[in-house]
């Protein structure tokens, strides 16, 4: 009989003839979600710990270019250089904002987005998890050799005891057991089977949650203190004063909140600054061995000034701010003086290092006092020797025979605009080289105490010995470079890194597992009662120790309920 026009054939028997698949009948559609419905999904996609886990991996790969190129927060001096050594890439790279990473608008955008995707994890698992702890244990299964750990014994009983009481006893010992060793234990009895159930590990999910709360409270101290924060640069020759005043930084990068009028109202002066060579000769000659800084504090409200020192990796506290020594150096004190003998310049200027050996390049500048402009490049040489080229190298880092030499450029400094102008570089490209190079007049060079006459007849510049002795080890003073930072928040930061460690290994070392024990009884074919005593456990993860949980579980039961073991082990009599 041929089916019917109004009945769909069927082809294929593991498919009913309705089924969604066949594609000639209706289908069934998803309800259109709406406004609040595609809310709801894109809240539930941002709160999910698997965004969380990309947003937190994205943060780590937009903060790659903060390592590539140099910060204004950290190196505006270096922000200045690229800018003068990449003229058509920098603008656009600042226009990205990457001069300024940390303070972009996309860094932000995912650092928030990461902030509201952790809290939207988190409360929805604490919930659960304070319900979890208030719960009792899981009903014990009713099969549980289906478990992968699992252990059977048989357990005689004697005549003249009750089974029923006795296999009652033996559940009572085990979950007394189970409790001694920090397992919840709920009892679950039902006609013929005696068991308990028992669960620990719940401290492993706490921890868990410590963790992402800890970095949450991370994010937030960052973001509250970082407004509040601030840090500064400053070169500070020996026997010179700082003042924590914004006009006396050589750089500044304050929080969106700081208040740079009212800095805390402290001074500085740099007595002198030591550090040990080691000597020609001897194994890592010339490597430093320890810097220091010894300087004098004096804050309002003290009688007298303090004395602390400096180092490397040993920062000190003055007035809620923190002192880091970054560097250091020579500054040659330099006089330089009109046709008329007449003073036009005279400073100590730090020499910035080169290499190892202390060669150091420094820039004076004499806007006024001479028929021109002049700029010169200067070259620091602590213990002057000559290469085989012979150009000037300076072979040890110490002062044994300093020497400076200076080729001098004349013309506008770029500075009669206003425009700021960093002191350690000079910008020769709109000036004429008078002396040294192709000029046929040969570079200036000075030895401590001694003068030279400048090009032209303007004037004379000396090499000053600033010990004013002859003493070769005081002629040239040094200069140190120091950060002053405050930041309010690194306390907290700690505090909560700290404890998001604690909780990390908490939730890496403690195991989540549950135990059961069950008791019935039955009875062989000759009528002998038997206790069916049966052991079990479920790990949630891995847990390698599991079986050998459950294998001393029975072991520790067997040896407290039974006599000594036997072949057949027989119930002890319950005193």
């Amino acid at each position: 009989m041929s089916p019917s026009r109004s009945e769909p054939v069927v082809t294929d028997p593991a498919r009913p003839a309705d089924h969604i698949d066949r594609g000639d009948e209706e289908r069934i559609v998803s309800p259109m979600l709406g406004v609040t419905g595609w809310l709801r999904w894109a809240w539930r996609q941002l709160t999910s710990m698997r965004t969380a886990l990309v947003l937190l991996l994205l943060l780590a790969m937009i903060a790659v270019p903060g390592s590539i190129f140099p910060q204004r927060v950290a190196n505006p001096n270096g922000v200045t250089q690229f800018f003068r050594d990449n003229p058509d890439i920098a603008p656009v790279l600042d226009t990205l904002q990457m001069f300024d990473l940390y303070g972009s608008v996309w860094f932000s955008s995912v650092y928030l987005l990461l902030f509201v995707s952790l809290i939207g994890c988190i409360i929805p698992r604490i919930r659960h998890h304070a319900k979890a702890l208030r719960s009792r244990p899981p009903r014990t299964p009713a099969r549980l050799q289906r478990l992968d750990d699992h252990l059977t014994e048989d357990v005689h009983v004697p005549a003249h005891l009750d089974a029923e009481t006795e296999a009652a006893e033996a559940v009572a010992v085990a979950e007394r057991q189970l409790r001694r060793q920090g397992y919840r234990t709920e009892r679950y009895d039902s006609l013929g089977v005696w068991s308990v159930s028992a669960e620990r590990g719940y401290l492993r999910e706490t921890g868990n949650l410590v963790f992402h709360a800890s970095l949450v409270g991370v994010l937030v101290s960052v973001l509250i203190t970082g407004g509040f924060a601030y840090t500064g640069q400053r070169v500070i020759v020996e026997n010179s004063t700082f003042v924590n005043s914004l006009s006396d930084y050589s750089s500044f990068t304050p929080g969106r909140f700081v208040d740079d009028t009212a800095l805390a109202p402290y001074s500085l002066t740099l007595d002198r600054f030591d550090v040990t060579y080691e000597l020609p000769g001897t194994p890592g000659a010339g490597q430093a061995g320890d810097f220091a800084a010894r300087l004098t504090i004096r804050t309002p409200g003290e009688t007298q000034a303090r004395k602390d020192v400096v180092r490397v990796n040993h920062p000190i506290d003055v007035a809620g701010d923190r002192l880091y020594l970054l560097g250091n150096g020579y500054a040659p004190t330099i006089t330089i003086r009109n046709a008329e003998g007449e003073v036009v310049y005279s400073e100590s200027q730090p020499f910035l290092p080169q290499d190892g050996m202390m060669t150091s390049l420094g820039i004076l500048k004499v806007p006024d006092g001479l028929p021109e402009q002049i700029g010169l490049v200067g070259f620091f040489y602590p213990t002057q020797g000559t290469l085989a080229s012979g150009a000037y190298t300076s072979v040890y880092p110490d002062l044994v025979n300093p020497v400076v030499t200076f080729n001098v450029f004349s013309g506008s400094l770029g500075i009669d605009d206003g425009t700021p102008r960093s002191v350690y570089t000079l910008d020769t490209s709109g000036m004429t080289q008078v002396t040294g190079g192709d000029t046929g007049l040969e570079s200036i060079e000075l030895t401590p105490g001694a003068t030279a006459d400048l090009p032209n007849g303007w004037g004379t510049i000396t090499f000053e010995d600033a010990s004013g002795t002859g003493d070769l080890l005081a002629s040239v003073k040094r200069f140190v470079s120091l950060q002053i930072q405050r930041d309010g928040g690194a306390v907290w930061v700690l505090v909560f890194a700290s404890v998001a460690t604690a909780g990390l290994i908490t939730a890496l070392l403690v195991p989540r597992r549950r135990l059961w024990m069950k008791a019935a009884i039955s009875t062989s074919a000759d009528g002998e009662r038997r206790l069916r005593l049966e052991y079990a456990g479920l790990a949630r993860g891995e847990d390698p120790q599991l079986s050998q949980v459950v294998s001393r579980l029975r072991d520790d039961h067997l040896a407290a309920v039974t006599d000594h073991p036997t072949e057949t082990p027989v119930l002890k009599e319950t005193p």
